[in-house]
């Protein structure tokens, strides 16, 4: 009876590397600024409001100046959002 041939296992070889690709970091370069002017605008505008007693920024709004200067604070955290 004839011997079946020995099949020969290839040595093991590495699956090929994957190719390493440059991340582009393009950073929007208005968003920096922006933040930070809100962040800045919102503080001031809380600061004016104490410092004046209510009169300032806008007598009519009262204690939602508050609001308002919060909301420019927020505003400056969703455009933080942007930045890459």
């Amino acid at each position: 009876m004839p011997k079946s041939r020995i099949r020969k296992k290839a040595d093991y070889t590495p699956p090929p590397s994957k190719q390493t690709t440059a991340i582009k970091l393009n950073s929007r370069a208005w968003v920096a600024p922006v933040m930070l002017a809100m962040f800045l605008i919102g503080l001031a505008w809380i600061v004016v409001f104490y410092v004046t007693d209510g009169s300032l920024p806008i007598d009519s709004l009262g204690n939602w100046n508050i609001v308002v200067g919060f909301g420019f604070i927020a505003a400056g955290f969703g455009v933080s959002t942007q930045w890459k």
